[in-house]
């Protein structure tokens, strides 16, 4: 694996190393201690895996708030989504800037979203998985929903009118959210 920084403080691209022949290919989608040597800490606790039928499906932004905070590793293992995170931890030298990565089932390539960071996704294409490895259980009391299009960060989506959940529709802007993370 390789680590590929972000311009957002401590979030990366994972590029795994993939070993192909005449059968198919092969790569590892997890391993702890080269995650390690990249230097992300992250034991994973549970795989999530989500499907959208329609391209131009927006999920997010989205985190848990403390104490059931999660470190995300977030892979596309069927058609393609923009990954968008920002970093919403205040004090931190890239507070409130988001960032954007291409990933597919073709790429293979992973975002890891650190604790204190917004996620969300934008389905490039229809009928797409993605899977979600974190580093802490699922808890809906401590679930948030920020606005996909909050002004505060100035999102770049590509989409005027993107399918959303009732959830996403109604999701409040950061700044009269109870989310707060410092850095």
């Amino acid at each position: 694996m390789d680590r590929i920084d972000t311009p957002l403080k401590d979030a990366c691209v994972i590029e795994p190393r993939v070993f192909g022949d005449n059968r198919g290919w092969f790569f590892e989608a997890y391993s702890y201690r080269e995650l390690a040597r990249l230097g992300i800490d992250m034991p994973v606790v549970q795989t999530n895996r989500s499907y959208s039928a329609q391209k131009g499906t927006l999920r997010g932004l989205h985190c848990q708030t403390e104490p059931m905070a999660q470190a995300k590793l977030v892979s596309c293992v069927r058609g393609a989504i923009a990954d968008v995170i920002v970093d919403i931890r205040e004090g931190s030298p890239t507070f409130l800037r988001w960032f954007r990565v291409e990933l597919t089932a073709e790429n293979k390539r992973m975002l890891y979203v650190p604790r204190g960071f917004l996620h969300s996704f934008l389905t490039l294409t229809a009928d797409v998985e993605a899977e979600y490895k974190v580093d802490n259980y699922y808890s809906p009391e401590h679930d948030r929903s920020i606005r996909f299009d909050d002004p505060d960060f100035g999102i770049e989506w590509g989409v005027t009118d993107p399918v959303l959940s009732e959830k996403d529709r109604n999701a409040p802007f950061l700044k009269d959210s109870d989310i707060r993370f410092i850095y």
